[in-house]
């Protein structure tokens, strides 16, 4: 015969305070760091730690994930050896 007593809902609240946002996220490929991913409405806005990531500086990816998709892909394409190279490298002398 007791009611439950009403309980506000806070989420709406909490989640307009940035306390209780999602946090920054440091992307890492490996042992290298490749930026920072701060959330914003409508996704994370990707800040890069170093030239090699100089490209993707300033893009919103929908998700951390989708970020450190591109950075993985961006590393991938700076540190692939150039054809060129590996073949003179095997050449017989």
């Amino acid at each position: 015969m007791h009611a439950t007593p009403a309980f506000p809902d806070h989420r709406a609240d909490r989640a307009r305070n940035r306390l209780h946002a999602e946090p920054t996220r440091i992307i890492e490929i490996g042992e290298v760091t490749a930026g920072i991913a701060v959330p914003e409405p409508g996704g994370v806005r990707f800040f890069a730690s170093s030239r090699d990531f100089a490209p993707l500086e300033g893009t919103v990816f929908r998700s951390v994930e989708q970020a450190a998709r591109a950075a993985r892909d961006r590393f991938r394409s700076q540190t692939r050896p150039r054809a060129g190279a590996l073949g003179e490298r095997l050449r017989a002398v």
